[in-house]
């Protein structure tokens, strides 16, 4: 048995697991996700902001606090798409205090796939900057992500139709024109806040979650029951990702798995 600790410096939040992997099979024992925004503007300025990075230290001692607790013996933070674009990402992992490495948007997907372990699903990871998409014969990253495309197109509260059909159109031009499944499966926070406020995952159902969510401010979301306060800004964004995403794939629907990258990360590092 080895008991290892995972954190994911994501361009929306920090996230960190920890947990015991046995003979290939991972024991979670502690799961936490916080909006730290580490990739505040970054899509804009290719800088993270000095806000930003205070705002994941903060959160990595409380983290660090819970590891040492637990008695992790291996610990590694990956860092994705933020980091990726940022001119300044590598100042932040060297002035973290434990092991991180940045990954490119293909490892992240191959580890998102490991972590969730349905090899005949495609798997979809919508992060703050990018979406993975990893299954049967593809293995891409899109520069797609609920943040990204929130600071792209949804810059009024709330979002007009003119910024919304914008936004629709980036999604549906970033997607592979060609992509084909007869399962997905859906990963993060866009995707388990969603489900959370519709259930079931279907064309329906996530189109009438866009129309519902963009007709609110993002004060107004923030009430929302079952969606997360921070999450309230950029869920619009992701939600018009699914809703492409489930057009284009012509599926009944989207489940919903809540292991992913840090489960790979964790079972690698083991």
């Amino acid at each position: 048995m080895t008991r290892v600790a995972a954190i994911d410096l994501g361009t929306n939040s920090t996230r960190l697991l920890v947990a015991d992997v046995v003979d290939g099979t991972l024991v979670e024992l502690y799961r936490e996700t916080r909006i730290t925004r580490l990739g505040e503007r970054v899509d804009a300025g290719r800088l993270l902001l000095p806000a930003a990075v205070a705002r994941v230290h903060a959160c990595l001692a409380d983290y660090r606090r819970v590891i040492d607790a637990l008695g992790a013996r291996r610990t590694l933070a990956v860092a994705t798409s933020a980091v990726r674009d940022a001119e300044n990402g590598r100042e932040l992992l060297d002035g973290l205090d434990l092991p991180a490495r940045v990954l490119s948007g293909e490892e992240e997907a191959a580890l998102t796939f490991r972590g969730v372990g349905e090899p005949d699903a495609l798997v979809v990871d919508i992060g703050g900057g990018s979406t993975e998409l990893v299954g049967p014969g593809i293995r891409v990253s899109l520069e797609l992500g609920c943040v990204r495309l929130s600071e792209r197109h949804l810059r009024s509260d709330p979002p007009t139709a003119r910024e919304l059909e914008a936004c629709a159109e980036a999604v549906r031009f970033a997607l592979p024109a060609q992509l084909e499944a007869t399962r997905a499966i859906g990963v993060a926070g866009t995707f388990v806040s969603l489900a959370a406020l519709a259930g079931e995952l279907s064309l329906e159902t996530v189109s009438a979650q866009v129309d519902r969510l963009a007709a609110l401010t993002v004060a107004e979301r923030r009430l929302v029951p079952g969606l997360e306060p921070d999450r309230a800004p950029v869920i619009v964004g992701g939600a018009v990702i699914v809703r492409e995403l489930l057009a284009l794939l012509e599926l009944p629907r989207i489940e919903v798995s809540e292991h992913d990258l840090l489960d790979g990360v964790a079972l690698e590092i083991a």
